[in-house]
């Protein structure tokens, strides 16, 4: 027997006989094997068909005839579960009784490919012939007009109208909307030939409503109302439904939202279809705020029993479904805003506001999928409010979520917030993972080098305390940098500090961190020491670089020694590193800040001759310290040619020539060094005004002073 498929829409299928029924799942129950949970092999199939014939063959002609006959018993399909999840037709039908013939004819597909000669034959129904409806439909699925209806059926006995109606849904779904007004027009004109009760009643014009829904005639859905009224057929709520449905499918938001009022004027009960086709023009009108106005009404008949009053619909279960609807909606509208809003925050952030007042909350799955959905910077303060109602659900958070939050809060710059979710995760858990070390580690770097860049020292040793008090272990990479806040803010005894902790700790300092620490010993002229720091770098095998060198080179000046210069400038070329003119920037400013102009102007001819071009500061410091020397001539010089060549010197070197040019009584020609230079900005270190910083943390700007005791131990330890 050949496998059918339904032509008919879901929900146009005819039950079966009670008996029919009671039969057919007897022997599916028996015909399930223990190979299959759903008992779909090839041989249980097989026999339920052969069953199913015997249980027919059982009957009278009269029963038989009646079977395939009455209007939804003729059978012409069953549908049954195969293992692979879909359905496969089962085509019932009887011998024919004349010719007795054992074979039974498999129904052809309804618009399907078949044989020319059967497209066109006509099959004669009778008291004793079965009735092919596959058969009927596909010779209608080129009617255009009663006429043609007429010519299928004419010498045919009337068939019951749930077998029309079965054939309208068909040819809507088989987008062919001719045939089905052609058998309407062809039953009218039958009523009123023969005044019999085959006339066209609400379920034919149900069923034709609907196939002008699917196959989008939507120019006919006029037609079908205005001749239902002529017809004197009352709507009924599946009208209503599919006349809502229709209005969705046009776009047309608003009237379809116009027709529950005329539902409750015809004294009828909205369905939950009814609901869900409202809930869904919210959803396509993205209108979150009416579809929880519409749940609340609802919720509101159905709690008083007024809801489903005069329907046998199972309300409980449907109103769950309606609920999780209208979540949905608002679940897909806030995710809308946050993808495409610039700032979405207070539109999310009020919706779940009315959200719980209206009593609608969502699950824990659908706050992480919305905070999967913060991606920019403006969502902050959604991520934190959706990761708040997370854990006041008790539910095990997700830890990608958390995760997520703490990526999404250093986004913003709230690393503090970013941080109190760490200790969460270290509180309540879930535990963190590598990630979640890195994520908040990362945070701590970004302040810890904003406070190297200002030379706040004290937050980068605050910083650093706090790190250790999370169970995050400071790598070299933080430590240096607050070696540099230091190095910046000369504060050396700082700097010693931090890098006797740094030692303690078990982090090896990098040349980076004896740079620091150099800087910092130079900046407070404690030369030996910083030479005692410079045998022990090299004796523990790290190799000095150029910066390294150059605060060397600033020491030995210091110190008095700038023999040892020369001897440093040696050992550098023999490791591959040349100077540059910032090496010969410290050595000329050390001669200035000692009083050493000849050695300084010394200095300056040595760049020339190993071709390194002096700067702005070069010349300053040069000017400053040949004034210092008494050789205000010489000053006066290196200044107009500073500006021969295309530099700006600041105000500093002007006044420095001028004074010396005055002390000494020397004329000068004042008028070629042009007019004085403005003042230059100078970026000074900020140490006590905290306010760009706080601003760039998002911390307060006051907070509790420091204590002397954070520079050595870490709260921890104490």
């Amino acid at each position: 027997m050949q496998s059918l498929s339904p032509f008919c829409s879901k929900g146009a299928s005819l039950p079966a006989s009670s008996v029919d029924s009671h039969s057919l799942r007897r022997r599916r129950k028996k015909s399930r094997g223990h190979d299959s949970p759903l008992g779909g092999s090839s041989c249980s199939r097989q026999s339920l068909i052969s069953s199913r014939l015997r249980d027919l063959r059982r009957q009278s002609p009269c029963r038989r005839s009646r079977i395939f006959a009455s209007g939804v018993k003729l059978g012409f399909f069953e549908q049954t579960r195969v293992p692979s999840g879909k359905y496969f037709s089962l085509a019932l039908a009887l011998d024919q009784a004349q010719s007795g013939s054992g074979h039974v004819e498999g129904l052809p597909m309804f618009g399907g490919e078949e044989d020319e000669k059967e497209r066109e034959k006509k099959t004669v129904l009778s008291e004793k012939e079965r009735v092919d409806v596959r058969a009927l439909a596909s010779g209608l699925k080129d009617a255009k007009t009663a006429d043609d209806v007429e010519d299928l059926f004419k010498n045919m006995d009337d068939l019951p109208l749930p077998v029309y109606s079965s054939m309208i849904r068909g040819f809507g779904a088989d987008k062919r909307l001719d045939p089905a007004f052609a058998v309407v027009e062809w039953l009218k004109r039958k009523s009123k030939e023969t005044h019999t009760s085959l006339s066209p009643n609400l379920f034919i014009y149900n069923s034709l409503l609907s196939a002008v829904k699917l196959t989008r005639r939507f120019d006919k859905v006029d037609e079908v109302i205005k001749d239902m009224k002529e017809q004197g057929i009352v709507p009924n709520i599946v009208t209503y439904n599919t006349l809502m449905s229709v209005y969705l499918e046009q776009g047309r938001h608003e009237e379809a939202l116009s027709v529950p009022a005329d539902i409750e004027n015809n004294g009828l009960s909205p369905s939950p279809v009814t609901y869900s086709t409202i809930l869904l023009a919210y959803k396509k009108m993205n209108d979150a705020y009416g579809a929880l106005g519409c749940f609340a009404e609802l919720r509101e008949k159905h709690q008083k029993g007024e809801a489903g009053k005069d329907s046998s619909e199972e309300w409980e279960c449907e109103f769950v479904k309606l609920e999780k609807f209208t979540i949905h909606i608002c679940y897909l509208v806030m995710r809308q805003w946050l993808v495409s809003k610039e700032n979405p925050a207070p539109n999310v952030l009020r919706l779940l506001t009315v959200m719980d007042e209206t009593q609608v909350k969502p699950g824990q799955a659908d706050y992480e999928r919305l905070v999967w959905a913060c991606t920019r910077e403006s969502h902050y303060t959604v991520a934190r409010e959706l990761y708040n109602r997370i854990r006041d659900t008790g539910g095990d958070i997700s830890l990608s979520v958390c995760n997520h939050v703490i990526w999404l809060m250093g986004k913003a710059k709230k690393w503090w917030a970013a941080l109190e979710i760490y200790e969460d995760l270290l509180d309540k858990g879930p535990k963190p993972n590598n990630l979640s070390y890195e994520l908040i580690v990362s945070h701590f770097n970004i302040l810890l080098t904003a406070a190297r860049r200002k030379g706040i020292w004290r937050w980068g040793v605050r910083l650093l305390n706090k790190m250790q008090d999370k169970g995050l272990r400071p790598g070299s990479r933080e430590w240096n940098a607050v070696l540099v806040a230091c190095s910046k803010a000369a504060e050396t005894s700082a700097a010693v500090q931090i890098f006797t902790r740094m030692v303690e700790q078990g982090e090896k300092p990098t040349i980076l961190s004896y740079g620091a620490l150099l800087s910092a010993l130079e900046k407070g002229k404690l030369y030996d020491e910083a030479l005692r720091v410079w045998e022990h770098m090299c004796k523990v095998g790290v190799k000095p670089n150029l910066y390294a060198y150059t605060i060397l080179a600033s020491v030995y000046i210091g110190k008095g020694s700038p023999e040892m210069v020369d001897s440093m400038l040696r050992e550098m070329r023999s490791m591959g590193i040349e100077p540059n003119v910032v090496t010969f920037n410290a050595i000329i400013t050390g001669c200035a800040k000692n009083s050493m102009g000849g050695a300084a102007f010394e200095w300056f001819q040595r760049m020339k001759v190993q071709n390194i071009k002096p700067n702005e500061i070069t010349y300053e410091m040069l000017i400053e310290a040949l004034a210092r020397d008494g050789k205000p001539r010489l000053a006066y010089d290196m200044y107009l040619r500073a500006c021969n060549e295309g530099l700006q010197l600041s105000s500093k070197a002007y006044d420095a020539v001028l004074e010396s040019c005055q002390s000494y009584g020397i004329d000068m020609d004042l008028n070629a060094l042009g007019p004085r230079p403005s003042e230059k900005r100078k970026s000074t270190m900020i140490r006590r005004n905290l306010s760009d910083f706080c601003n760039f943390a998002s911390l307060p700007r006051r907070g509790r002073p420091f204590d002397e005791k954070e520079i050595y131990t870490s709260q921890g330890q104490e």
